[in-house]
């Protein structure tokens, strides 16, 4: 039996660029990767995704697309559902939770540590959405 999420982060695409966060905290500490974290008691994974990206960056998401479901950690301790959307309302204001943000074109990661295998998430999700990377 798979074990449903138990923590949830959103790739926000605009005009072809995707927007990153570099983690001030660990894990993942110093590597730049979507928003997100994990669920709380009584919420669901998409609640989840809201309310993360709503805490680190100060915007609204809406109408999240459910692109890929991945196990993290050691023995998959995180089963990460990654979102994605266009969709989303206000102005990037990182918590301290965030040490930078950029919005990057995806063929530029390769300057960039990120957290493993981002370059296939971020494929999957400009698939979902029917753009071309």
């Amino acid at each position: 039996m798979i074990e449903p999420p138990n923590a949830a982060s959103v790739g926000i695409v605009k005009h072809g660029k995707i927007l990153l966060i570099k983690r001030a905290f660990a894990p993942y500490q110093g590597l730049w990767t979507f928003p997100g974290g994990r669920m709380e008691p009584d919420e669901t994974v998409e609640q989840c995704a809201v309310r993360e990206v709503q805490e680190e960056l100060g915007l609204t998401i809406r109408n999240p697309r459910h692109a890929l479901t991945q196990s993290l950690g050691r023995d998959g301790t995180y089963r990460l559902a990654v979102f994605t959307t266009t969709d989303y309302v206000g102005q990037v204001r990182p918590s301290n939770e965030i040490s930078d943000h950029k919005w990057v074109d995806p063929g530029m990661l390769i300057a960039l540590r990120t957290t493993s295998r981002l370059d296939d998430v971020i494929r999957e999700c400009f698939k979902v959405l029917g753009q071309s990377w």
